[in-house]
């Protein structure tokens, strides 16, 4: 029923009125781009995105389905990860607490939001906790082998050291591609040392497989290291930012403690239960990237997303054990009233719950959802440019223009000297200030494309070049704001 849920809320609007948002656009771009091409690129920036691009590639070479295949990958990852949690809440704690796990993560506004998008949050998602369900496999076969009768044959406790090597194995080979896929994954290999020191029967197996992980992400963290400048972007966090963070926490803290008061949910298997294994996957990630960020910001929601899991285990084991508190005291007054009113209880519950989400889904799948809609930016400059009209960026991120050039193909990119797949680049590469300036000075009208916000300056004095010309030689005739983008159109004095 989870992924059932999951997949039903992940089609439900998935085309989002055919707009993306500037992320999308470059995976959309960037996986229509050959294989050599892409590899060329991911020498120089996207390092971190390198094995999600790639698989996008391969869908779009299967079907050429537009924003629906830019989106499936993520709609099957986040059904994927609403079916594991909800065995993994099954074997903590119960069916009915498995039950409401799943369809908690396939409810959280953060899961619905990025099973529709084009990007590898969702991916890893689901790797994290298929990767957790082969951690908490990899713990509990060391528990049986712990209690295991000492006077076992030595067949027998071979085949099963074999075994326990094989889980852990396929535990780290799960672990690697969710760290390849997107690099702060690693953040949950973290939290699952955690889990695995409170066992008390994983910690070594866990350290050897992360090093082992680590060891092979090794590479891949060098490259990524000269390609810094990516994520200059990223500021201190907000206080909103701070204040999410510390609600979904305490709302996890209050449930682990619902939880451990009651001794429900947790103390049967090697990893101590719902709060050992959950409680670390939503505190860690999130609070190292936070803790981090006096050093070097890098917290961003999406890059942890993956600790949905751990709140929606949490909350699905606290409301399982708040329903088993509410049968049993009706059960105590009466067969004959028990029955009927934990039904009403719960349908009134689902109710509510539907009636709350229902608005934010549907806000979800309109294109005002995103900071930025691409194809909205397109529309715009087609209104308001005209064919041969000199077209510039500033910056000169191409964001807008990479999955919509249809929308840019009458006008003439003033700056660019070769297309982003010629380039090896994500924006591709523009002239030099000095035949940038040139070329903008021999137009008649210019189109201009800018960032409101949020965006660093270019640092070679291209940006410079244009505003000097624009300022020098034409006349502002009209902006419109369309999302984050300002389109301005630009004319020679009195030819507006």
């Amino acid at each position: 029923m989870p992924a059932a849920a999951a997949l039903a809320l992940g089609f439900w609007g998935i085309r989002r009125q055919d707009s993306l948002w500037s992320d999308e656009a470059v995976t959309y771009e960037v996986a229509h781009r050959s294989t050599s091409d892409i590899a060329r690129l991911l020498a120089e920036a996207d390092v971190v995105h390198g094995l999600h691009y790639f698989l996008m590639h391969a869908v779009f070479a299967l079907w050429e389905g537009g924003t629906v295949a830019l989106r499936l990958p993520s709609v099957l990852a986040v059904a994927a990860t609403a079916a594991g949690v909800g065995l993994l809440g099954r074997r903590l704690a119960g069916p009915r607490a498995g039950l409401f796990a799943g369809l908690v993560l396939a409810l959280l506004p953060s899961l619905q939001r990025y099973a529709q998008e084009g990007r590898s949050y969702a991916l890893v998602c689901a790797l994290m906790t298929w990767g957790t369900w082969l951690l908490l496999d990899a713990l509990d076969a060391g528990s049986r082998k712990r209690r295991a009768a000492r006077g076992e044959r030595r067949s027998w406790l071979g085949a099963r050291q074999f075994g326990r090597r094989f889980r852990w194995a396929g535990y780290g080979a799960v672990m690697l591609v969710a760290c390849l896929v997107h690099a702060f994954a690693v953040l949950g290999l973290v939290a699952h040392g955690v889990t695995a020191a409170l066992s008390r029967t994983g910690l070594r197996p866990w350290a050897t497989t992360a090093s082992v992980v680590s060891a092979s992400l090794a590479p891949l963290a060098l490259v990524s290291a000269t390609q810094s400048g990516q994520v200059s972007w990223i500021a201190a966090p907000a206080l909103s930012d701070l204040v999410d963070q510390a609600v979904v926490s305490a709302v996890g803290v209050a449930c682990a403690l619902l939880l451990l008061s009651g001794r429900t949910g947790g103390g049967t298997t090697a990893a101590g239960g719902v709060p050992a294994l959950a409680l670390p996957l939503l505190l860690l990630p999130a609070g190292l990237l936070l803790a981090l960020s006096p050093l070097r910001p890098l917290y961003v929601d999406r890059y942890v997303l993956y600790g949905s899991i751990g709140l929606a285990l949490l909350t699905g084991a606290a409301l399982d054990r708040a329903l088993r508190h509410v049968l049993t005291r009706l059960r105590a007054r009466g067969p004959r009233r028990g029955p009927r009113l934990p039904v009403l209880v719960v349908a009134v519950a689902s109710a509510l719950v539907t009636l709350a989400v229902l608005p934010g889904s549907r806000e979800l799948r309109s294109p005002a959802s995103r900071s930025d809609d691409v194809t909205a930016v397109a529309e715009a400059v087609r209104e308001m440019g005209a064919p041969g009209d000199g077209l510039v960026f500033l910056p000169a991120r191409r964001a807008w223009v990479l999955a919509t050039p249809d929308g840019y193909a009458e006008l003439d990119d003033v700056a660019l000297a070769d297309s982003p797949a010629a380039s090896g680049t994500l924006f591709g590469a523009e002239l030099a200030p000095a035949v940038i300036r040139e070329r903008l000075t021999a137009q008649r009208r210019v189109v201009a494309v800018r960032d409101v916000f949020g965006e660093p300056r270019d640092s070679t004095g291209r940006r410079d070049a244009k505003e000097a010309v624009l300022r020098a030689r034409f006349e502002e005739c009209g902006t419109r704001r369309v999302t984050r983008a300002q389109i301005t159109v630009y004319a020679r004095p009195g030819h507006c």
